[in-house]
Parts: structure tokens; sequence; C-alpha cells
């Protein structure tokens, strides 16, 4: 199927550009969250239409998450985990934990936006952790996991 992404996607194209995904893609993720349209003729002339908006929005959302990238940058977020003899938790430490210590110190982020190309976290000490705000924006926190 063919869309035409209404901002830059991480690995797919930027804004206008007309690009051929999965249907299942295109109808469960990039339609639903605005980031792109069917590329029906009809669209096609709509988006040219409205080229200099969407423009104007990609600026604006881009300050946006580089001003909170800016102050998320080298934040750290305490967590407590109970521990096992060895050092290893209980569990782990998750993309979604992280997000929800982050909207508690009043970040918007969703965990999708968490990097963690180790998989959830299973040890306690000091780990560093990548936060993708944006496809342009990409900052660094720590998250510190203490037993308990």
């Amino acid at each position: 199927m063919e869309v035409i992404l209404l901002e830059k996607v991480e690995n797919l194209g930027g804004l206008g550009e007309v690009v051929k995904v999965a249907p299942g893609y295109a109808r469960n993720y990039l339609v639903p969250k605005e980031k792109a349209l069917p590329a029906t003729e009809a669209n096609k002339k709509r988006f040219e239409a409205q080229r200099k908006a969407f423009e104007a929005r990609q600026a604006e959302l881009l300050h946006h998450y580089r001003t909170m990238g800016n102050q998320i940058e080298g934040t750290t977020i305490q967590l407590d985990r109970r521990v096992a003899e060895a050092g290893r938790l209980f569990g782990s430490v998750s993309n979604a934990d992280i997000a929800d210590a982050l909207k508690e110190q009043g970040f918007d982020v969703e965990r999708g936006m968490i990097l963690l190309p180790q998989g959830p976290m299973k040890e306690v000490g000091d780990h560093e952790v990548h936060v993708r705000l944006h496809p342009d924006v990409t900052v660094t926190i720590t998250v510190s996991i203490a037993g308990i």
C-alpha cells in the first residue's frame, strides 16, 4: 500500500514522500497516529494544498521536542526493586517502567520512545538509556536501580 508521509518517520522517509508499506502497518499505525495518508489522488492534492501547514507543524514539533530534550538530557531516575542475593532483580525494569518514572517527573514520554537495545534491565546499578523523542532528537538519561 502506498502512503503519503505527513511527518518524518524513522527508517521510512520524510514529510511529503510517497512510500510503499505493508497494509497493516499503514492501517494500524501510520494512519491512526496521523503520520500518513493513503496515497489517493484526492489525498495527494489535499496534501499539496496544505503542505505549508504540515511543514510549520513539523517545525513546531521539532522545536518542542528539542526543548524537552534539553530538559530531560542527563536526568537520573531512581527505581527501587526487590533483589536476589546475586544482585539480580526479581523481574526486570522495562521501558514502560522508565516512561512512568519520567511522567512522574513531568515529562510526557511514551514507552515506545525509550530505547533498550539489550532488552529489559535485570541488574542493580546505573544504566544509560537513550530516549528518542523525535527522529532527529535523541537524549541520554541514567536509570539507577537500587535493591530493597
